[in-house]
């Protein structure tokens, strides 16, 4: 009998390597499928006109119907959007880190940061590994192999991405509650940007998703804590009956 597919979607400026804790944990119950997004890892750069359905179209070729999707911080977002669009696609959704309905003053944040981004490329991902990573345990040979990954983007193309990042969450908002799935939203208590209450906020906004926040973890979810990323989805997964 085949084993269930699960798709793993990275966030903006990392690639497919992210997820290898937690695919670790999940190839002796699932297949694992890590794509890069479009303008990621060995893709090639994206337009200056790239949006969230082309980030979405340039992996959907690369998931089996029926697939379990499992989205980090943009690729959350990427899989909203293929719950929404490509609906074959998608058996289960599970969106880890994501925004959900920014308020103005979040909006204003991340808008900040992109800024920051265009201004001083190096200064920004320095920035963010702090956001990401300060005062956690995470080995440091991860951290730096996360540095590496940023360091290594196309500067325009990554700025193309981030953009997506910070605006797609207002496209997707009006439809979240026509996403027919199962879904679940977790995300780290502590985590500044994809917050506890977005998370909520997500929950709240599709019709059938449970919320889940681990306790003392910063947003790096999938490599800070990634046992507990896949307790709970497996035990999503085990609710929905689909494993």
């Amino acid at each position: 009998m085949s084993k269930p597919t699960v798709v793993l979607l990275h966030g903006v400026g990392l690639d497919h390597t992210l997820w290898e804790p937690t695919a670790a944990l999940l190839a002796d119950r699932f297949t694992v499928i890590a794509p890069d997004l479009p303008g990621h890892g060995t893709r090639p750069p994206v337009s200056d006109r790239v949006t969230l359905a082309d980030l979405a179209d340039g992996v959907a070729d690369e998931i089996p119907a029926g697939s379990h999707l499992v989205g980090f911080s943009l690729g959350a977002l990427v899989a909203q959007h293929l719950a929404l669009h490509r609906t074959e696609l998608v058996a289960t959704l599970t969106s880890v880190s994501s925004v959900c309905r920014r308020t103005t003053a979040e909006r204003t944040s991340v808008l900040d940061r992109l800024r920051t981004a265009e201004a001083d490329f190096t200064a920004s991902a320095s920035a963010s590994l702090k956001r990401w990573y300060d005062g956690t345990d995470v080995d440091p040979a991860l951290v730096t192999r996360t540095e590496t990954t940023l360091l290594a983007n196309d500067v325009d193309s990554f700025l193309r991405c981030y953009r997506v990042f910070a605006t797609a969450d207002a496209e997707l908002a009006p439809d979240l509650g026509a996403i027919a799935v199962p879904a679940l939203a977790v995300t780290g208590e502590n985590d500044p940007g994809s917050t506890p209450e977005m998370t909520r906020r997500l929950a709240a906004a599709l019709p059938d998703c449970r919320a889940v926040v681990v306790p003392g973890t910063r947003h790096m979810l999938p490599v800070e804590r990634p046992q507990a990323l896949v307790d709970s989805l497996i035990t999503f997964l085990g609710e929905c009956a689909h494993v």
